[in-house]
C-alpha cells in the first residue's frame, strides 16, 4: 500500500541574503544611536507670539506657535529650525513696523537674528543679552533709538553686530570690545558720541614680530564708525576742540568788546572825578607849606 505523498510547504520566513541582514543591522544600530527629536520648547511659543503681536507678521499663523518646528522643517516664514528648535530668525526688508519685544529673549536657542531694512522703532531691548548662543545680530537700516545696551557683551558667541543706519545715541559701550569672536562691527550713521572704545579700535598686539604692527592696526576700520559727528578717536580723527558755532564766537567777541568798553569808560570817569577834586581845592598846597616849619 503506497504511502500518501507529503507536500513540503515553504517556510514562512525564508532566509535573507547575508548582505541584506548586515545592512538592516547597521541601520538599526545607527538609528539607535541618534538622539530623539527635541520636543517643541515652551518658550519658543512665547518668543514667536510676542514677535507676531509686536511686528504684525501677517503670514504667521498662531496655530504654528506651539510647535513651529518639525525637526529641521519650519512652519513659519523666516524661521529656520534645528532639531525642533528655532535657531534662526531672518525677516529683512518686509516693511515691518513696531518695537522689538523683550520676550524675543525666550528663543533661547537662537543663533542668528536679522530684522534689518524694516521700520522698527524704539530701543534695543537689553533682554537680548539672554540669547547666550547668539552669533549674528543684524538690526541695521531701521529707526531704532536710545543707547546700545552694554548687556550685549554677555553674548560671548557674537561674531556680527550690525546696527548701522539707525538713530542710536550715546557712547559705544566699552564692554563690546571684550567680545573676542567679533569679526564684523558696524554702527555707522547713527547719533553716537564720545570716544571709540580702545578694544574696538585697536587689535591686541600680536606675538613676536607682529607686536609692533598689531599695536597700530585697526580692529575695525573707520567705515564702521562713520556718520556719527560726535564720535572721535582712532580709527576716526581725534576729538575736535568742541568747535563753537559762528554765532557763539560772534557773541563772545561782542560781549568781550562791550565789557572792555565799559571798563575803559569807568576808568576814565574815575580819573576825571579824581582830577576834578584836585582842581576844586585851591590853596591846599599853600596850607601844607604853611604848616611845615621853615628850616
Amino acid at each position: 500500500m503506497s504511502q500518501p505523498s507529503r507536500h513540503h510547504h515553504p517556510h514562512p520566513h525564508p532566509h535573507l541574503p547575508p548582505l541584506a541582514v548586515a545592512v538592516a543591522v547597521a541601520v538599526a544600530a545607527v538609528l539607535a544611536l541618534l538622539p530623539p527629536p527635541s520636543a517643541a520648547d515652551p518658550y519658543d511659543e512665547v518668543c514667536l507670539s510676542s514677535l507676531q503681536q509686536s511686528l504684525s507678521l501677517r503670514n504667521w499663523t498662531k496655530s504654528s506657535f506651539a510647535a513651529p518646528c518639525d525637526g529641521f522643517i519650519s512652519k513659519l516664514q523666516g524661521v529656520t529650525c534645528n532639531n525642533g528648535r528655532v535657531y534662526k530668525l531672518a525677516l529683512p526688508g518686509l516693511s515691518l513696523a513696531g518695537a522689538i519685544p523683550p520676550e524675543l529673549s525666550n528663543c533661547t536657542n537662537l543663533q542668528s537674528l536679522d530684522l534689518s531694512s524694516n521700520a522698527l522703532s524704539g530701543a534695543i531691548p537689553p533682554e537680548l543679552s539672554k540669547l547666550l548662543n547668539l552669533a549674528v545680530l543684524n538690526l541695521s537700516a531701521n529707526a531704532l533709538s536710545g543707547a546700545i545696551p552694554r548687556e550685549l557683551a554677555s553674548c560671548a558667541y557674537l561674531n556680527v553686530i550690525d546696527l548701522h543706519a539707525n538713530q542710536l545715541s550715546g557712547p559705544i559701550p566699552d564692554e563690546l570690545g571684550l567680545l573676542v569672536r567679533l569679526s564684523a562691527f558696524d554702527v555707522s550713521y547713527n547719533r553716537l558720541s564720545g570716544p571709540v572704545p580702545v578694544l574696538l579700535a585697536n587689535r591686541s598686539a600680536g606675538a613676536g614680530g607682529a607686536a609692533a604692527a598689531g599695536a597700530t592696526a585697526a580692529r575695525f576700520n573707520a567705515s564702521s564708525f562713520a556718520g556719527n559727528k560726535d564720535l572721535y578717536g582712532f580709527p576716526l580723527p581725534p576729538m575736535r576742540g568742541h568747535g563753537l558755532s559762528v554765532l557763539t564766537i560772534v557773541g563772545i567777541g561782542l560781549g568781550s568788546g562791550l565789557l572792555s568798553l565799559v571798563l575803559s569808560f569807568s576808568a576814565v570817569c574815575i580819573w576825571l572825578r579824581s582830577t576834578d577834586r584836585t582842581a576844586t581845592a585851591p590853596g591846599e598846597e599853600g596850607k601844607i607849606s604853611h604848616i611845615m616849619p621853615a628850616y
